[in-house]
Protein backbone atom coordinates (compact mmCIF):
# COMPACT_ATOMS: atom_id res chain seq x y z
CA UNK A 1 0.00 0.00 0.00
CA UNK A 2 1.33 3.03 -1.14
CA UNK A 3 1.61 6.66 1.27
CA UNK A 4 -1.05 8.07 -0.31
CA UNK A 5 -3.44 5.00 0.43
CA UNK A 6 -2.26 4.44 3.73
CA UNK A 7 -3.19 8.10 4.87
CA UNK A 8 -6.19 7.86 2.86
CA UNK A 9 -7.39 4.69 4.36
CA UNK A 10 -6.23 5.30 8.20
CA UNK A 11 -7.89 8.87 8.10
CA UNK A 12 -11.92 7.47 6.55
CA UNK A 13 -14.42 8.08 9.14
CA UNK A 14 -14.92 4.85 10.66
CA UNK A 15 -18.53 3.50 10.80
CA UNK A 16 -18.61 2.34 14.51
CA UNK A 17 -17.58 5.96 15.22
CA UNK A 18 -14.58 8.13 16.31
CA UNK A 19 -11.41 7.40 18.19
CA UNK A 20 -11.91 9.03 21.85
CA UNK A 21 -8.46 10.95 22.32
CA UNK A 22 -7.55 13.00 24.95
CA UNK A 23 -4.38 15.29 25.54
CA UNK A 24 -2.37 14.58 29.05
CA UNK A 25 -0.33 17.43 29.83
CA UNK A 26 0.09 21.07 27.48
CA UNK A 27 3.77 21.90 27.93
CA UNK A 28 5.79 20.36 25.16
CA UNK A 29 6.76 22.44 21.77
CA UNK A 30 4.67 19.64 19.78
CA UNK A 31 1.65 20.10 21.44
CA UNK A 32 -0.38 22.70 19.68
CA UNK A 33 0.68 20.81 16.01
CA UNK A 34 -0.42 17.42 17.24
CA UNK A 35 -3.72 18.93 18.69
CA UNK A 36 -4.32 20.47 15.09
CA UNK A 37 -3.54 17.06 13.67
CA UNK A 38 -5.66 15.20 15.61
CA UNK A 39 -8.68 17.41 15.21
CA UNK A 40 -8.11 17.27 11.53
CA UNK A 41 -8.59 13.82 11.51
CA UNK A 42 -12.37 12.45 10.99
CA UNK A 43 -10.88 9.31 12.91
CA UNK A 44 -10.45 11.52 16.16
CA UNK A 45 -12.91 13.13 18.25
CA UNK A 46 -10.77 15.04 21.00
CA UNK A 47 -12.67 14.56 24.06
CA UNK A 48 -10.99 17.03 26.13
CA UNK A 49 -7.49 18.09 27.82
CA UNK A 50 -5.87 17.35 31.00
CA UNK A 51 -3.10 19.80 32.26
CA UNK A 52 -2.08 19.74 35.83
CA UNK A 53 -0.42 22.93 35.83
CA UNK A 54 -2.84 25.37 36.74
CA UNK A 55 -0.38 28.37 35.04
CA UNK A 56 0.10 26.27 32.24
CA UNK A 57 -4.18 26.37 32.16
CA UNK A 58 -4.25 29.90 32.69
CA UNK A 59 -2.45 30.51 29.57
CA UNK A 60 -4.17 28.41 26.96
CA UNK A 61 -7.59 29.10 25.54
CA UNK A 62 -9.02 26.14 23.97
CA UNK A 63 -12.30 24.92 22.52
CA UNK A 64 -12.01 22.02 24.75
CA UNK A 65 -13.11 20.36 27.87
CA UNK A 66 -10.69 20.48 30.12
CA UNK A 67 -10.38 16.81 31.87
CA UNK A 68 -9.18 16.12 35.69
CA UNK A 69 -6.79 12.98 35.82
CA UNK A 70 -9.49 11.29 37.64
CA UNK A 71 -11.71 12.08 34.45
CA UNK A 72 -9.59 11.23 31.96
CA UNK A 73 -8.28 8.04 33.11
CA UNK A 74 -11.93 6.86 34.69
CA UNK A 75 -13.56 7.72 31.30
CA UNK A 76 -13.74 4.33 29.88
CA UNK A 77 -14.81 6.33 25.74
CA UNK A 78 -11.38 7.52 26.06
CA UNK A 79 -9.28 4.80 24.09
CA UNK A 80 -6.06 7.17 22.87
CA UNK A 81 -4.28 9.65 25.28
CA UNK A 82 -1.59 11.58 23.87
CA UNK A 83 0.78 12.74 26.71
CA UNK A 84 2.72 16.10 25.87
CA UNK A 85 4.15 16.44 29.18
CA UNK A 86 7.85 18.41 29.11
CA UNK A 87 10.75 16.53 27.77
CA UNK A 88 11.41 13.02 29.47
CA UNK A 89 8.62 13.50 32.29
CA UNK A 90 5.69 11.80 30.79
CA UNK A 91 6.60 8.23 31.57
CA UNK A 92 4.34 8.28 34.84
CA UNK A 93 1.73 9.82 33.62
CA UNK A 94 1.64 7.14 30.43
CA UNK A 95 1.72 4.35 33.17
CA UNK A 96 -1.87 5.56 34.41
CA UNK A 97 -3.04 6.18 31.17
CA UNK A 98 -1.77 2.18 30.16
CA UNK A 99 -3.18 1.20 33.58
CA UNK A 100 -6.37 3.00 32.87
CA UNK A 101 -6.46 0.57 29.51
CA UNK A 102 -5.61 3.08 26.85
CA UNK A 103 -3.49 3.27 24.16
CA UNK A 104 -0.58 5.79 24.82
CA UNK A 105 1.30 8.48 21.94
CA UNK A 106 4.36 9.87 23.98
CA UNK A 107 6.81 12.66 23.85
CA UNK A 108 10.12 12.28 22.58
CA UNK A 109 12.13 11.78 24.28
CA UNK A 110 9.89 10.10 26.75
CA UNK A 111 12.71 9.40 29.48
CA UNK A 112 16.13 10.62 30.75
CA UNK A 113 16.90 6.65 31.65
CA UNK A 114 16.20 3.27 30.72
CA UNK A 115 14.19 1.29 33.56
CA UNK A 116 11.24 3.26 33.87
CA UNK A 117 10.76 3.56 29.80
CA UNK A 118 11.14 -0.30 29.99
CA UNK A 119 8.57 -0.88 32.58
CA UNK A 120 6.16 1.54 30.46
CA UNK A 121 6.62 -0.92 27.42
CA UNK A 122 6.52 -4.11 29.24
CA UNK A 123 3.08 -2.73 30.92
CA UNK A 124 1.83 -2.20 27.17
CA UNK A 125 3.02 -5.07 25.97
CA UNK A 126 1.14 -7.30 28.93
CA UNK A 127 -1.71 -5.61 28.44
CA UNK A 128 -1.91 -5.34 24.29
CA UNK A 129 -2.34 -1.69 24.16
CA UNK A 130 -0.34 0.51 21.60
CA UNK A 131 2.32 2.50 22.54
CA UNK A 132 3.61 5.12 19.80
CA UNK A 133 6.65 7.31 20.74
CA UNK A 134 6.28 10.65 18.89
CA UNK A 135 9.72 10.83 16.65
CA UNK A 136 9.41 13.59 13.77
CA UNK A 137 10.53 12.23 10.66
CA UNK A 138 9.34 8.37 10.79
CA UNK A 139 6.33 9.37 8.27
CA UNK A 140 8.23 12.37 6.56
CA UNK A 141 7.84 11.15 2.65
CA UNK A 142 11.59 11.93 1.90
CA UNK A 143 13.03 10.19 4.91
CA UNK A 144 10.81 7.05 4.57
CA UNK A 145 11.69 6.98 0.72
CA UNK A 146 15.62 7.01 1.16
CA UNK A 147 15.03 4.06 3.47
CA UNK A 148 13.01 2.24 1.23
CA UNK A 149 15.47 2.65 -1.26
CA UNK A 150 18.03 1.13 0.90
CA UNK A 151 16.32 -1.92 1.74
CA UNK A 152 15.10 -2.55 -1.56
CA UNK A 153 18.96 -2.86 -1.99
CA UNK A 154 19.09 0.41 -4.83
CA UNK A 155 21.72 2.05 -2.97
CA UNK A 156 24.12 -0.89 -2.82
CA UNK A 157 26.04 -1.14 0.18
CA UNK A 158 24.56 1.48 2.46
CA UNK A 159 28.11 2.85 4.38
CA UNK A 160 26.63 6.23 5.68
CA UNK A 161 23.31 8.18 7.08
CA UNK A 162 24.21 11.80 7.52
CA UNK A 163 22.14 13.94 9.85
CA UNK A 164 21.99 17.48 11.10
CA UNK A 165 19.66 18.87 13.37
CA UNK A 166 20.14 22.33 14.75
CA UNK A 167 17.83 24.96 16.96
CA UNK A 168 18.12 28.22 17.82
CA UNK A 169 16.32 27.83 21.32
CA UNK A 170 15.12 30.60 24.37
CA UNK A 171 17.10 30.60 27.56
CA UNK A 172 13.95 29.71 29.35
CA UNK A 173 15.06 26.82 27.04
CA UNK A 174 17.63 25.99 27.45
CA UNK A 175 17.95 26.14 31.48
CA UNK A 176 14.94 23.07 31.59
CA UNK A 177 17.33 20.91 29.08
CA UNK A 178 20.62 21.59 31.05
CA UNK A 179 18.78 18.89 33.54
CA UNK A 180 20.11 16.40 30.81
CA UNK A 181 23.31 14.74 30.42
CA UNK A 182 23.11 14.69 26.36
CA UNK A 183 21.82 18.03 26.02
CA UNK A 184 20.66 18.73 22.44
CA UNK A 185 22.01 15.19 21.44
CA UNK A 186 18.65 14.28 23.93
CA UNK A 187 16.63 16.47 22.85
CA UNK A 188 16.83 16.80 19.03
CA UNK A 189 19.71 14.33 18.35
CA UNK A 190 16.92 11.69 19.49
CA UNK A 191 14.95 11.98 16.39
CA UNK A 192 17.82 11.16 13.81
CA UNK A 193 18.82 8.55 15.78
CA UNK A 194 15.54 7.09 15.40
CA UNK A 195 15.90 7.07 11.92
CA UNK A 196 19.51 5.32 12.28
CA UNK A 197 18.43 2.74 14.21
CA UNK A 198 15.88 2.27 11.52
CA UNK A 199 18.17 1.93 8.59
CA UNK A 200 21.15 -0.03 10.56
CA UNK A 201 19.67 -1.36 13.52
CA UNK A 202 21.64 -1.83 17.21
CA UNK A 203 25.08 -0.22 16.66
CA UNK A 204 28.10 -2.17 17.60
CA UNK A 205 29.48 1.04 19.31
CA UNK A 206 28.47 4.24 19.89
CA UNK A 207 30.64 7.43 20.51
CA UNK A 208 29.52 11.17 21.17
CA UNK A 209 31.25 14.74 21.99
CA UNK A 210 28.68 16.64 24.10
CA UNK A 211 30.54 20.26 23.94
CA UNK A 212 29.03 23.38 25.26
CA UNK A 213 29.65 27.00 23.76
CA UNK A 214 31.80 29.39 25.63
CA UNK A 215 29.34 31.50 25.74
CA UNK A 216 26.65 29.13 27.42
CA UNK A 217 26.78 29.84 31.22
CA UNK A 218 23.79 27.47 31.77
CA UNK A 219 25.46 24.08 31.36
CA UNK A 220 23.65 22.97 28.66
CA UNK A 221 25.39 20.14 26.05
CA UNK A 222 24.43 22.45 22.96
CA UNK A 223 26.97 21.66 20.50
CA UNK A 224 27.01 17.98 20.03
CA UNK A 225 27.96 14.61 17.97
CA UNK A 226 27.19 11.21 17.90
CA UNK A 227 28.75 8.67 15.90
CA UNK A 228 26.80 5.30 15.74
CA UNK A 229 29.24 2.34 14.28
CA UNK A 230 28.47 -0.67 12.62
CA UNK A 231 29.91 -3.06 10.88
CA UNK A 232 30.61 -1.57 8.09
CA UNK A 233 28.70 1.49 7.89
CA UNK A 234 28.71 4.81 10.13
CA UNK A 235 25.78 7.00 11.18
CA UNK A 236 26.52 10.71 12.01
CA UNK A 237 24.57 12.91 13.77
CA UNK A 238 24.85 16.75 14.83
CA UNK A 239 22.61 18.92 16.98
CA UNK A 240 23.56 22.32 18.55
CA UNK A 241 21.12 24.70 20.16
CA UNK A 242 22.43 28.41 18.68
CA UNK A 243 21.93 27.99 15.20
CA UNK A 244 21.11 31.30 13.60
CA UNK A 245 18.27 30.03 10.05
CA UNK A 246 18.34 26.54 11.43
CA UNK A 247 15.48 25.15 10.12
CA UNK A 248 16.83 25.16 6.49
CA UNK A 249 20.07 23.81 7.75
CA UNK A 250 18.36 20.43 9.09
CA UNK A 251 19.11 17.49 6.89
CA UNK A 252 18.96 14.05 6.29
CA UNK A 253 21.27 12.00 3.90
CA UNK A 254 21.95 7.76 2.96
CA UNK A 255 24.49 6.75 0.96
CA UNK A 256 25.69 3.89 -0.81
CA UNK A 257 27.94 2.29 -3.45
CA UNK A 258 24.95 2.81 -6.05
CA UNK A 259 23.45 5.81 -5.14
CA UNK A 260 22.41 8.29 -2.27
CA UNK A 261 19.24 10.50 -1.32
CA UNK A 262 20.52 13.74 0.07
CA UNK A 263 16.96 15.69 1.82
CA UNK A 264 17.87 19.57 2.89
CA UNK A 265 15.79 21.40 4.29
CA UNK A 266 14.26 18.14 5.79
CA UNK A 267 11.37 20.98 6.52
CA UNK A 268 9.25 21.73 4.65
CA UNK A 269 10.90 19.00 2.69
CA UNK A 270 9.05 19.16 -1.02
CA UNK A 271 12.47 18.79 -2.90
CA UNK A 272 14.54 15.54 -2.65
CA UNK A 273 18.24 15.53 -4.26
CA UNK A 274 18.83 11.28 -5.42
CA UNK A 275 22.19 10.18 -7.32
CA UNK A 276 22.05 6.61 -8.89
CA UNK A 277 24.66 4.30 -10.79
CA UNK A 278 21.50 2.72 -12.63
CA UNK A 279 18.07 3.40 -13.00
CA UNK A 280 16.44 1.77 -10.25
CA UNK A 281 12.63 1.89 -9.30
CA UNK A 282 11.07 5.50 -9.91
CA UNK A 283 14.98 6.63 -10.13
CA UNK A 284 16.89 6.81 -13.14
CA UNK A 285 20.98 7.21 -13.37
CA UNK A 286 22.60 9.88 -12.60
CA UNK A 287 21.77 13.54 -10.19
CA UNK A 288 17.73 14.51 -10.12
CA UNK A 289 15.47 16.39 -8.32
CA UNK A 290 12.27 14.25 -6.46
CA UNK A 291 9.52 16.45 -5.97
CA UNK A 292 7.86 15.49 -2.62
CA UNK A 293 4.06 16.13 -1.62
CA UNK A 294 3.58 18.97 1.10
CA UNK A 295 3.80 17.55 4.11
CA UNK A 296 2.73 18.60 7.68
CA UNK A 297 4.01 16.80 10.90
CA UNK A 298 2.24 14.44 13.14
CA UNK A 299 -0.26 13.18 10.79
CA UNK A 300 1.34 10.16 9.25
CA UNK A 301 1.75 9.32 13.11
CA UNK A 302 -1.44 9.41 14.18
CA UNK A 303 -2.88 7.73 10.57
CA UNK A 304 -0.89 4.91 12.22
CA UNK A 305 -2.84 4.91 15.46
CA UNK A 306 -5.59 5.03 13.59
CA UNK A 307 -5.10 2.23 11.01
CA UNK A 308 -3.70 0.16 14.17
CA UNK A 309 -6.74 0.67 16.74
CA UNK A 310 -9.40 -0.09 14.10
CA UNK A 311 -7.96 -3.20 13.08
CA UNK A 312 -6.21 -4.46 16.37
CA UNK A 313 -3.08 -4.47 14.79
CA UNK A 314 0.46 -3.93 15.86
CA UNK A 315 2.41 -0.84 15.21
CA UNK A 316 4.69 -0.66 12.48
CA UNK A 317 7.34 0.21 15.30
CA UNK A 318 6.95 -2.50 17.81
CA UNK A 319 7.78 -2.21 21.53
CA UNK A 320 11.32 -3.83 20.82
CA UNK A 321 11.97 -1.47 18.45
CA UNK A 322 11.36 1.72 20.65
CA UNK A 323 12.78 0.40 23.38
CA UNK A 324 16.20 -0.23 21.23
CA UNK A 325 15.49 3.75 19.97
CA UNK A 326 15.68 4.43 23.61
CA UNK A 327 18.91 2.34 24.60
CA UNK A 328 20.80 4.23 21.70
CA UNK A 329 19.37 7.83 22.40
CA UNK A 330 20.73 6.75 26.10
CA UNK A 331 23.92 5.57 24.90
CA UNK A 332 24.37 8.96 22.77
CA UNK A 333 23.99 11.17 25.59
CA UNK A 334 26.32 9.31 27.63
CA UNK A 335 23.32 8.23 30.47
CA UNK A 336 24.30 4.49 29.84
Amino acid sequence: MNRRVFLAAATMAPAEGKIRTAFLGTRHSHFGGKLKAVAANPAFEVAGICEPDEAARRRLRLPYAWLSEDQLLGDASIRLVVVEMPPATGVPFALQAIAAGKHVHIEKPPSAGMPHFRELVETARGKNLLLQVGYIWRYHEGVRKAIEAARKGWLGEVYLMRGAIHTDISQAAREELAAFRGGMMFELGCHQIDRAVALFGRPRNVRSWLKRTASGKDGLADNTLAVLEYDSALAVITASARMPGHSWHRSFEVIGTEGAFVLQPVEPGTRMRVSMRAARGEYRAGWQDVELPAQARYVGDFAELARAIRTSTPLEYSYDFELLVQETILRASQEI
